[in-house]
């Protein structure tokens, strides 16, 4: 038995037992794990409180101490590599090895912010007033409610959690309901690196929505990060409204993955099998349109088709598996009507396309895909390349950029001068250039358009979780 599961949430520095539960369920076995507590509102609001009321004694700490403290949850994050990547497989369904990766991946944002911390840095500013002295300082913004998805159960929480507490604020974590473990384990870890009682706390509660709304109004919460679907994240900000909250959104995506006629397609495949496919293929950065030009289509699709071919489908814990499960019948539905209207608008199907037993999809190419077909306007969310054909620069900036959605693009040319000039004309807040793997706790990571608000990682990660304050010194 995982040593991280048990029934309880954690919150105030110990594990906690609700007097109502819910069954979590393996996506791919579709057993019972555990129950996990189904808070109450009540609950939740008393949760809140104490996270406020320890938030004074938190900020007052020096920011290094803070720093050393989130340090030492990396390293316990770390030694505990294993026992959370067979968690986040049980309850999420993705193989083994992606649960390593994303364990890796999510603890480099703890390592970056326990440094990046010691660097927010105010300002100094010259006066044209000799006896005036102007100055900036960078606090903490207070209270934070994180909301995350369940398709990377620890990476989406690190990313919020570790920049939101080396600023000095405090947490509530609301985990997806289908990902919860994940959450409460690094909610238990970062209590045995020393971070305090009610600092970091979990709610856990299959009424996200009235969670949500409490959440985004609740006066004591200053600052509310999400990532999920843009539906969602509009209610949100719409709620958060009503306390002039500040707010970071990581929405929906609809990527769309360039093969020019100068690409290396050998390495346009390789990227592409990189940049779809982790995660069945439900990542929000994840490729969802392939625009190839019409005189390197073939070739590609005949490569791509030989690599997904290839692919291993199966229970994540098995040894070798590269497609786990869709996370649930939902799921499962919208893929399958993707590739129906696809194939009922004469695209042609290469392998794959098929459902397996319980949530299992075939990886599956569909070439000659028509821009009238669902999956041309709507993320899929799923393991499905549609091929669509261009002939001109102009014609796909212009069919990668029709979308209201503008997360992450990917192209592929070995020509430098288009390198920058694509860069700059696609509508993505996030752009790949002959790789299909894009983030790093060092840079930026967000969209424009209906894609989000605000940056996680980097400098500015930090600064989503702080206030500017300006001072006024007179001599």
């Amino acid at each position: 038995m995982n040593k991280f599961i048990r029934p309880q949430t954690f919150i105030d520095g110990k594990y906690y037992t609700a007097a109502q539960s819910f069954d979590l369920i393996n996506p791919a076995t579709g057993d019972v794990i555990t129950a996990v507590p189904n808070l109450s509102i009540a609950e939740c609001e008393q949760a809140i409180q104490g996270a406020h009321n320890a938030g004074l004694s938190w900020r007052q700490r020096s920011t290094y101490a803070r720093c050393e403290l989130v340090q030492k949850w990396h390293l316990l994050i770390q030694e505990n590599t294993e026992a959370l990547a067979e968690l986040m497989t049980l309850e999420s369904g993705k193989p083994l090895a992606d649960s390593r990766a994303e364990i890796s991946y999510g603890n480099s944002f703890v390592s970056w912010f326990a440094e990046e911390g010691k660097r927010a840095y105010g300002q100094t500013i010259p006066s044209a007033n000799p006896n005036l002295r102007l100055m900036t300082i960078q606090q903490a913004v207070g209270l934070v409610a994180a909301i995350t998805p369940w398709n990377f159960p620890l990476a989406m929480i690190t990313r919020k959690v570790a920049p939101a507490l080396v600023a000095g604020c405090t947490v509530i974590l609301k985990p997806a309901s289908q990902t919860p473990l994940t959450a409460i384990a690094l909610a238990q870890l970062a209590f045995e690196a020393g971070i305090p009682a009610h600092v970091f706390n979990v709610i856990t509660s299959t009424e996200s929505a009235a969670v949500g709304e409490l959440l985004a109004k609740h006066d004591l919460i200053r600052k509310i990060s999400f990532t999920g679907s843009t539906g969602v994240g509009k209610t949100l900000m719409e709620q958060a409204a009503s306390t002039i909250k500040k707010v970071s959104m990581e929405l929906g995506g609809n990527a769309p993955f360039i093969v020019f006629e100068d690409a290396d397609i050998d390495a346009a495949v390789k990227g592409a099998m990189a940049g779809k496919f982790r995660n069945s293929g439900q990542t929000c950065v994840s490729i969802n349109r392939f625009y190839v030009h019409e005189t390197v289509y073939s070739a590609f699709a005949e490569k791509l088709t030989a690599a997904v071919k290839a692919l291993k489908v199966g229970n994540g814990l098995e040894e070798g598996v590269q497609i786990g499960p869709l996370i649930n019948q939902k799921g499962l539905k919208k893929v399958r009507a993707h590739v129906e209207d696809a194939l009922s608008k004469g695209a042609v199907l290469q392998t794959g396309g098929t459902s397996l037993h319980g949530l299992f999809f075939t990886p599956t190419v569909l070439t000659e895909v028509s821009s009238e077909a669902i999956i041309a306007s709507e993320e899929t969310f799923g393991p499905v390349c549609a091929l669509f054909k261009f002939a001109t620069e102009e014609e796909v900036i212009a069919l990668a950029n029709h979308t209201d959605f503008g997360l992450a693009a990917y192209f592929f040319t070995q020509d430098v001068a288009r390198s920058y000039r694509v860069a700059e004309a696609l509508e993505a807040g996030m752009i790949g250039i002959n790789t299909g793997l894009l983030s790093n706790a060092a840079a930026p990571f967000g969209g424009v358009k209906q894609s989000g608000i605000g940056r996680e990682g980097s400098l500015l990660g930090l600064q989503e979780y702080m206030e500017v304050k300006y001072i006024c010194q007179g001599l």
